[in-house]
């Protein structure tokens, strides 16, 4: 039987890259290159000097975090690297189902905007007339929304409801409504969606139907 001339010639023959048919000679190149790279290198580095030199490289200490977009409804995951509660870079998530990576203009630019010093960081209020805004604490806006949002319902508060001859109870407010965002969980819509029913809220949307 006559010898293949492939086999004949000692030369390993090119695939097509199907599964199961062995390395082509790229591939089988590049191997041999980073094999022998790498012989090299053992025999002039201290792998253990070069570990311990890399603990004080800038992306030492530093933990990452999965999150979501917070531009539009796509909810495109993203990965934020924080070092000492500080926002280090954000990049698209290779795992996430919805962008497996890939982000728009506006979820590139995340951490240009989170960065910028224009951002504002504390609660305003204008108050009615007024031409201009004044800082709250925290505390201050929690409150201030609270009393609002409990005014509010007790003046528009409807118990019943007439309905041909019979008044029904239904227990709401037509003075509120609640909108949520793009960014948030499942979880949290929820929540969001058991505090809203809870206050008797009948009007509840989302950010991207509108």
């Amino acid at each position: 039987m006559d010898t293949p001339p492939d086999e004949r010639h000692g030369s390993v023959p090119e695939t097509t890259g199907g599964e199961g048919q062995g390395l082509d000679r790229r591939s089988l190149f590049r191997l041999t290159l980073l094999g022998g790279t790498g012989l090299a290198l053992d025999g002039l580095l201290d792998v253990r000097m070069v570990r311990a030199a890399t603990k004080d490289l800038k992306l030492s200490q530093v933990s990452e975090f999965t999150t979501s977009c917070n531009f539009c409804s796509c909810g495109c995951g993203m990965i934020a690297a924080v070092r000492d509660g500080n926002l280090l870079k954000m990049e698209g998530d290779y795992d996430h189902i919805v962008n497996r990576g890939s982000l728009c203009v506006k979820g590139i630019s995340m951490f240009a905007t989170h960065a910028s010093p224009k951002r504002n960081k504390v609660p305003l209020y204008r108050a009615p007339g007024s031409d201009h805004w004044e800082e709250l604490s925290w505390e201050e806006a929690v409150n201030r929304i609270a009393k609002k949002i409990k005014k509010t319902r007790e003046e528009t508060w409807v118990a019943t409801e007439k309905v041909g001859d019979k008044d029904v109870t239904v227990n709401r407010t037509d003075g509120i409504a609640f909108l949520g965002g793009a960014q948030n969980t499942n979880e949290e819509c929820y929540l969001f969606q058991k505090a809203a029913r809870l206050l008797g809220i009948p009007y509840v949307e989302h950010q991207a139907r509108l």
